[in-house]
């Protein structure tokens, strides 16, 4: 009996559901999109990856108003979400997903730790932010650890999905 992956099981589940993603990603720089493309069959389902490191990529490619950006902080709920949303509209895709955080090992505050990352989920219209703080582990630790968590929520979302149907 072989076991899957979280990828693997993200990759069935939006097969199951004729559902296609792509990634808006800064601090995991491209490491979500890799993650799913390590998956056979990923080309069914991914349309698209954007690292949008800098704020005005973030508003020029995905659309995030710069006020939100000036009234909350880059390292957001409500960018992370737009970033989602943003990247969804973009590709017509039904599930989008943005992520923003702080991976070290300097730019962290009192308010907004290093190894704090938000997160969106826009999946099939509905949007579900996130904000997690993994703590100061190290840069890539953060990033491994975004990822990895952007797999386990998107498989719990999409399972919440297919029961629904």
């Amino acid at each position: 009996m072989t076991t899957e992956t979280l990828e693997e099981q993200v990759v069935a589940l939006l097969q199951e559901r004729g559902f296609h993603i792509s990634f808006a990603e800064s601090c995991t720089g491209g490491l979500c999109s890799a993650r799913l493309v390590s998956v056979a069959n990923a080309s069914a389902v991914f349309d698209a990856g954007v690292v949008t490191y800098a704020n005005e990529a973030k508003v020029k490619y995905l659309g995030v108003k710069p006020e939100t950006i000036e009234q909350y902080g880059v390292v957001s709920e409500p960018v992370a979400g737009q970033m989602a949303e943003g990247v969804a509209r973009a590709q017509k895709a039904q599930v989008g997903v943005g992520v923003s955080g702080i991976a070290g090992p300097t730019g962290g505050t009192a308010e907004k730790p290093v190894g704090m990352v938000c997160f969106g989920f826009f999946v099939d219209g509905e949007l579900t932010t996130v904000t997690k703080k993994f703590g100061d582990l190290g840069r890539n630790v953060v990033r491994e650890a975004a990822a990895e968590f952007v797999f386990e929520m998107l498989a719990g979302l999409l399972e919440d999905k297919n029961e629904t149907l």
